[in-house]
């Protein structure tokens, strides 16, 4: 995030009034509960009364809600969740002077104007900024093209001429497209970096915008690398850390889910993996002898190595490539991968995800980021988490015990936000699993099916009466292995 630019904004809006009626647009959040306040350096009414996010800041329930979601909330500002891939290519479409993006990312989900069409309040429900048409006898989502009149972006170090490097950098996200479409639309590109070198330092090869695209330069020697984080090697590829420097999960309820989702895995595999439990899958393959025999695929853009956790998740250490957002994302829009790793908050009936909302506490999740994007034509998901909320269990001598049964059904009749479409894969014949510490449930075309139970659990006191809907039960009903629910590794084999 370019925060120093961003707080410059915001102080001169508090001293001048000016700039007015700002739109912003981020396709990744911009800012965090952390220290990094992107965003909510500005979000002031009459500073910004519109924004185009694939993410927001989030962060825990009892927290104050970060400014632009206090925004949001009391309809002082348009609005809108598209996805993050989707607003890359609204970008690269303005760059290139065409209309707009037909897609099919997002059709049956939130970003469907059938739904909600991204709309995050009322505001923006008003002002609808995707519609369906019709083209080659099909239906499709159009989202017009972007041109800003405004790019700030990021990068490491930028030479007398503007030229741009990303050495310390832990991605390269969008910062050519999103310089291409301002420049392209007759406005300013303002780059924030760490130094400014010498003409002629910065080999051409490294150099990932070019000067000709750039106006300014702001020199900010302090800006941290990623949250809470102000610099690691190993995080922009200058240091290849050694595999036993990364910390193994210890032995609990969530290693037995991370445990059972690495069983899906095939060697060979391309594997996108997104926030939550499946975080800590590459952690498993790599205390069973198998980092390696799957390649690690994130929307920020690495390829490979060990995706890091908490603050530094989106990054990975050791990758093998850095590829830019805007790349990446079209890899996963078309399903070019193998499987996804995902999360949850709830699950319906007809195995529709919600991950991208709360209506109780909005400000807990950050939208949908990348996940329509990921999701819409991935062949294979592997959704997982805890099977309720609130729910305490331990673990004895190989079988799971509930201490004290949840507060919050995670499956219910109907998701409150729509982030993947059950219907809508099943149709397309794409696979969907749900892992849970109890379970493994299986989309099928007779509905939400129990095919696997733990050792411990009973399967009518602690599954089918804790589920909102109702839940089929297997023929072929089958005990979790064993191996999952004991210390020792499990002998995993993909």
């Amino acid at each position: 995030c370019p925060d120093a630019v961003l707080a410059a904004l915001g102080e001169r809006f508090d001293e001048t009034g000016h700039p007015q009626n700002l739109t912003s647009i981020h396709p990744i959040a911009a800012g965090d509960f952390f220290g990094t306040k992107g965003v909510d350096h500005y979000a002031r009414p009459g500073c910004i009364s519109r924004i185009v996010g694939g993410s927001y800041p989030s962060g825990p329930s009892k927290a104050e809600p970060p400014l632009i979601w206090q925004m949001i909330v009391a309809e002082e500002v348009k609005a809108y969740n598209v996805p993050s891939g989707i607003i890359f290519d609204m970008l690269r479409e303005g760059a290139s002077k065409r209309p707009g993006v037909l897609t099919k990312v997002g059709m049956d989900t939130f970003a469907d104007p059938d739904q909600e069409g991204c709309a995050m309040n009322q505001s923006a429900r008003t002002d609808p900024i995707v519609e369906r048409r019709s083209f080659d006898g099909e239906d499709w989502l159009f989202f017009a093209a972007l041109q800003p009149d405004v790019a700030i972006i990021r990068a490491s170090t930028s030479d007398e001429r503007g030229n741009l490097s990303f050495e310390s950098e832990g991605a390269y996200l969008g910062a050519m497209e999103m310089a291409l479409a301002a420049h392209n639309s007759g406005g300013m590109v303002i780059a924030q970096v760490r130094q400014v070198a010498k003409n002629g330092s910065i080999r051409p090869h490294d150099v990932r915008v070019p000067g000709i695209l750039v106006d300014h330069i702001v020199e900010a020697p302090d800006m941290l690398q990623t949250t809470a984080t102000p610099y690691d090697p190993a995080i922009s590829g200058e240091l290849i850390r050694p595999l036993d420097s990364f910390s193994i999960p210890e032995f609990g309820v969530q290693k037995v889910i991370a445990r059972r989702v690495a069983q899906e895995l095939k060697d060979g595999w391309a594997v996108n993996i997104g926030f939550g439990v499946s975080a800590n899958v590459p952690r498993i393959f790599l205390e069973e002898g198998c980092h390696g025999a799957v390649t690690w695929v994130i929307e920020q853009g690495a390829v490979g190595g060990i995706p890091l956790l908490d603050f530094k998740f989106g990054c990975a250490a050791n990758a093998e490539a850095f590829v830019a957002s805007p790349h990446q994302f079209s890899y996963f829009q078309a399903g070019g991968f193998d499987c996804s790793l995902l999360s949850f908050l709830e699950i319906d009936a007809d195995g529709s995800v919600n991950v991208s909302r709360l209506a109780a506490t909005p400000h807990r999740t950050a939208g949908a980021g990348g996940f329509v994007d990921i999701t819409t034509r991935a062949k294979r998901i592997v959704f997982s988490g805890s099977f309720n909320a609130g729910a305490k269990m331990h673990i004895d001598d190989g079988r799971l015990v509930i201490d004290k049964e949840g507060h919050t059904a995670k499956f219910v009749e109907k998701v409150d936000q729509v982030s993947f479409s059950g219907r809508r894969a099943l149709a397309e014949g794409r696979e969907a699993l749900y892992v849970t510490e109890r379970c493994v449930i299986a989309l099928k075309k007779e509905g939400l099916t129990v095919t696997e139970i733990a050792p411990g659990i009973d399967l009518q006191r602690d599954i089918l009466d804790q589920a909102e809907t109702g839940l089929l039960v297997s023929d072929t009903l089958a005990e979790m292995d064993p191996r999952l629910f004991c210390p020792a590794p499990i002998g995993l084999n993909p």
